[in-house]
């Protein structure tokens, strides 16, 4: 049976920072990485609100991607 292992974490706030000549918002993504694997859901949208806090654009969407290896 094949086994899925976390190899890597990160985190990516997507920011709107305007909209365009067509009035369609334009977005613009900033990626942290070396998330720990054990990270809840909880603590890292309270860190993305955090890290928010600082810019003067608004998050549009919190996303987590990691990456795992597959063995068989």
């Amino acid at each position: 049976m094949a086994q899925s292992m976390l190899v890597e974490s990160s985190l990516r706030l997507v920011y709107e920072t305007g909209l365009n000549e067509k009035g369609e918002p334009i977005y613009k993504g900033k990626t942290y990485n070396n998330v720990k694997k054990e990270a809840t859901v909880d603590q890292l949208f309270q860190v993305a609100q955090a890290i928010g806090t600082l810019s003067t654009d608004p998050i549009h969407a919190v996303e987590r991607n990691d990456r795992s290896d597959i063995t068989a």
